[in-house]
């Protein structure tokens, strides 16, 4: 976990505040940092040539640190853009978003950068993989920006392979691997540097259902060590492998009720 602090009470400016959390790494003492994360009131409006389209109406939503939560509904309920906000890659028209008790929207352009780079991994349906760079590059893209050798680079993304099973793949290229095999690697490489919360929106989407159970295997197993998951999925087949499950429609959050008890998926 990215462990972090509150900075002290003569700095009332609340971006320095998130951004020395970002920056100090020590045990947070926001409060609001046990639920690991804390969604207030958040809403998206998306306003085009036409009428405006509200994407999220007010979300509410805290998480515990070490769930595994899924995120459902119909296309147009607000999943992905939920997915967008929680990664800081789309600032919300309203509320806020806490993670590890940093305020993600109150850090400036690179400190939010460096907040998704050290925080979050993202796994896409897609898998966004380059295909002209080998497995082993690919998962060693995101330490590009990494100060340490390249030696050491190399090894990080040996191992991470082959925690995911794929360490006699290193050297593919992506069109010489399986769908499961590229979801692999996609999966390896976000989890290259050591994310506490990973961000999955339809990993399995592109997947037959014998190769969705061995990556819902992988999730698990992933999870079960500590990982926070954020997935959003329309498969109701996949439920079973979540602790929680959140419903959205029409950008409110419809129903918010527990998951499959502990070791069901085995």
């Amino acid at each position: 976990m990215k462990s972090i602090v509150s900075p002290s009470a003569d700095s009332p400016d609340p971006v320095a505040e998130s951004e020395a959390r970002l920056a100090r790494l020590f045990q947070p003492l926001d409060p609001r940092a046990a639920s690991f994360i804390d969604i207030r009131g958040l809403e998206k409006t998306f306003v085009g040539d036409g009428a405006p389209v509200h994407a999220l109406r007010g979300l509410d939503l805290n998480v515990a640190e070490g769930t595994f939560l899924g995120v459902m509904g119909q296309s147009g309920s607000g999943k992905s853009t939920f997915l967008a906000m929680l990664g800081g890659l789309s600032h919300p028209t309203a509320g806020g978003i806490s993670v590890d008790g940093i305020d993600l929207y109150a850090l400036r352009g690179e400190r939010l950068a460096d907040f998704r780079r050290e925080y979050l991994g993202f796994v896409f349906q897609a898998f966004n993989l380059v295909p002209y760079l080998t497995a082993l590059e690919n998962v060693m893209l995101p330490l590009a920006v990494k100060k340490m050798p390249g030696g050491e680079k190399r090894r990080r993304a040996l191992d991470v392979l082959e925690r995911v099973g794929l360490s006699d793949r290193a050297g593919h290229l992506p069109g010489k691997l399986s769908g499961g095999e590229q979801e692999r690697v996609a999966i390896a490489r976000a989890l290259v540097n050591e994310p506490p919360l990973v961000l999955a929106d339809e990993p399995t989407g592109a997947l037959d259902s014998e190769t969705t159970q061995e990556i819902m295997d992988l999730f698990a197993m992933l999870n079960g060590e500590g990982i926070t998951i954020v997935m959003v999925t329309h498969n109701p087949e996949i439920e079973r492998y979540f602790d929680r499950i959140i419903v959205l429609r029409d950008g409110l959050l419809e129903r918010d009720a527990p998951g499959a008890p502990p070791g069901a998926p085995g």
